[in-house]
């Protein structure tokens, strides 16, 4: 037997070798609530069957954020990925799900794309209520405060507006995205970045132009810590009856000017007079006076891993040579991001494939866009959408992938939360030596 094994294979007549068959990765970028769109691609691609089960048995399916906001069906589609990734796990593959700039808004409490639509998912029996109760502890909240004290915003609705900001559902879909929240607390836990082979998944991806990180573990830590920072001073600002739960990063930063413009008199009244400073609650106004510069924070950086263009935007012709050595520093053979609609709504190779564009526009209501995925196996690319697939493996890279025409600034500028415009104010800085006290600085 040994005799004809030997014979067989000097003259080539033995099979090849089995080599180990390179991993499937599925890519899906933005799904904006678009249950439909995200359930008919997923079929497409084989991951899930009929019965909207995980079927890609060993596969990795990546999703690279934005997956909240604007559609109607941002609960069923939370609720769908929450279960693939469990269903994955269990079949020895895995669902990747990443953070989005839309996520954090929601986790950081900017919550101008919540539509009342999207609240009413969260309706409940006892909704109006709680409404209505909600609008007493508000209005009690502002009674607190001095007749004396300058106005605040954040305290001075009416019952109109409060209302309308409130509708139906959104304080439950508020606490659903607190820190104990069924979803908060889940999403809290997601990455911004994550390496499967050579490849780079995240949502809007690192500015070739800044220092590579260290790491991405870099990257993600430093997200996470600055949720938790946000969620902390929340917290606190509710526990000494400044702020309600479902305050908007807006209102926050609103009451953290007027704690420190108050500290700021009381201090200035009490020299005058020639007495002591008063009692302050300095890691409080510490952290107000930090929360001011949250335009410096990755998570709202617009030229940050959840808001840069670049990739989908930049000229390549000018821009090619750094995309190649930021990527080749990073050990990466490409990065695939989403953030930035494609102008044709299909899936967009460029700068030399090194980048790739997933963002088709799932929502069609809105983005007139259709669901679509990037399949990569080994070295081979393909973009699969719903009524085909395309070989992007050999495809040229376009000269350009959203509707910013080819020659674009290279800084381009991306839309931060509105809530950004509190936080340009000059902040107070707290005196260092001597009697404790905030002074402008």
């Amino acid at each position: 037997m040994r005799t004809t094994f030997a014979l067989l294979l000097i003259a080539g007549l033995m099979p090849p070798p089995l080599t180990a068959q390179a991993p499937r990765i599925v890519a899906v970028g933005d799904i904006h609530g678009s249950f439909d769109g995200i359930t008919a691609i997923l079929k497409r691609a084989g991951l899930i069957d009929e019965a909207l089960k995980w079927s890609g048995g060993r596969a990795t399916l990546v999703q690279t954020g934005d997956y909240t906001d604007r559609g109607t069906d941002v609960r069923k589609v939370l609720d769908l990925l929450m279960r693939l990734e469990r269903e994955a796990k269990a079949a020895g593959g895995q669902a990747l799900i990443l953070l989005g700039n839309h996520e954090v808004m929601n986790l950081i409490g900017d919550w101008r794309d919540v539509t009342p639509a999207i609240c009413a998912s969260f309706v409940t029996a006892i909704s109006d209520v709680r409404r209505e109760d909600a609008w007493k502890q508000y209005q009690r909240l502002g009674q607190r405060r001095p007749a004396t004290a300058a106005p605040v915003a954040a305290y001075q609705q009416t019952r109109e507006t409060w209302m309308a900001a409130h509708p139906p559902g959104c304080l439950e879909y508020r606490e659903a995205m607190s820190p104990s929240g069924v979803y908060g607390k889940w999403l809290r836990e997601k990455s911004i970045a994550a390496q499967v082979g050579d490849s780079l998944f995240m949502h809007a991806g690192l500015n070739p132009l800044r220092p590579a990180p260290k790491s991405l573990a870099e990257v993600n830590d430093r997200a996470r810590a600055e949720i938790r920072r946000l969620d902390a001073h929340r917290q606190r600002l509710v526990a000494k009856k400044l702020a309600l739960p479902s305050f908007s990063l807006q209102q926050l930063l609103e009451v953290n000017v007027a704690e420190l413009q108050t500290a700021t008199n009381s201090i200035a009244a009490a020299q005058a007079l020639g007495r002591e400073a008063p009692a302050l609650d300095l890691p409080l106004l510490r952290e107000a006076q930090e929360l001011l510069n949250i335009g410096t924070w990755s998570l709202v950086d617009p030229e940050g891993p959840l808001w840069f263009r670049g990739y989908a935007q930049w000229d390549e012709a000018t821009t090619l040579a750094q995309v190649e050595a930021f990527l080749t520093q990073m050990k990466l053979a490409r990065v695939v991001v989403g953030h930035s609609p494609t102008r044709d709504r299909r899936i967009t190779p460029r700068f030399r494939g090194r980048a790739v564009i997933i963002d088709t526009g799932m929502l069609a209501p809105v983005y007139q866009g259709n669901p679509s995925a990037l399949e990569i196996t080994g070295d081979k690319l393909k973009a699969i959408y719903v009524d085909g697939e395309v070989d992007l493996t050999a495809t040229p890279a376009k000269a350009v992938a959203s509707g910013v025409a080819a020659g674009t600034p290279l800084r381009t500028r991306a839309k931060r939360p509105d809530a950004l415009a509190t936080a340009k104010l000059k902040p107070l800085r707290l005196r260092s030596g001597g009697t404790p006290g905030i002074g402008r600085g």
